[in-house]
């Protein structure tokens, strides 16, 4: 039999997809993409997991669905009347530090390759492309450079998170390679022992958004062949 107190305690509100979500992300920021579990969710929610099943049919879709939420978020807030150059390198960043607060959309986003969160990506970039002019016959290469860049950085944060939850800092890990990579034999190895020192040193953000910026500053050629 179940206690009055027990009855009590279950929810009253409307379940509905946007709390379990809420919820959901709740948790994977809190202690990782390990401890969501359904049984934890309901816990958190104070349901039982029959009623979250109603809304999400597994676990997958509801990583696929907190991450397609942190996602459009970022197009919302931060995109949505800049100019198009400075849009994708907001939008850019955006997603770098979405991944950056949430580590657990770096496994999530390099897994499935098609899910609607990834189709937000290439969507927030491409529309932006066309927006600045990249011929038509380029614009699939050039959208999905960015994307594919984007989608890169979240692999490494995906291992990145891994050595951490392992008790390995970034620091120290980036120190360790960048001392391996200093005692390599000089003829073999040149160009890698000479960055050594700015593996260790360097800022993921920054070095990030070079990266885009070159993406970008190859579109200038594109355009103007368009344009002769």
């Amino acid at each position: 039999m179940v206690s009055k107190t027990a009855k009590s305690e279950r929810r009253t509100a409307p379940l509905s997809k946007d709390a379990i979500i809420a919820a959901a992300i709740e948790i994977l920021d809190d202690k990782g993409e390990g401890a969501l579990t359904f049984r934890a969710l309901a816990t958190r929610l104070q349901t039982g997991s029959g009623a979250i099943y109603w809304h999400v049919a597994d676990k997958q879709a509801l990583l696929a669905a907190a991450t397609d939420h942190v996602v459009a978020a970022i197009i919302v807030n931060g995109v949505k009347d800049a100019e198009p150059r400075e849009a994708i390198r907001t939008f850019a960043l955006g997603v770098f530090d979405a991944i950056d607060t949430h580590p657990w959309i770096g496994g999530q986003l390099s897994r499935d390759p098609w899910q609607h969160a990834v189709l937000r990506i290439l969507e927030g970039v491409g529309g932006r492309i066309q927006a600045l002019g990249v011929p038509a016959d380029a614009q699939f290469n050039v959208a999905t450079a960015i994307m594919s860049f984007i989608l890169g950085l979240a692999g490494q944060y995906a291992l990145g998170a891994g050595m951490s939850k392992g008790g390995v800092d970034r620091a120290t890990a980036l120190g360790e390679i960048a001392t391996r990579w200093a005692q390599l034999d000089q003829d073999t190895h040149p160009f890698v022992r000479q960055i050594a020192t700015q593996l260790a040193e360097h800022d993921d953000r920054e070095q990030f958004l070079a990266g885009i910026d070159l993406i970008l500053s190859g579109i200038e050629p594109l355009r103007e062949h368009a344009l002769l």
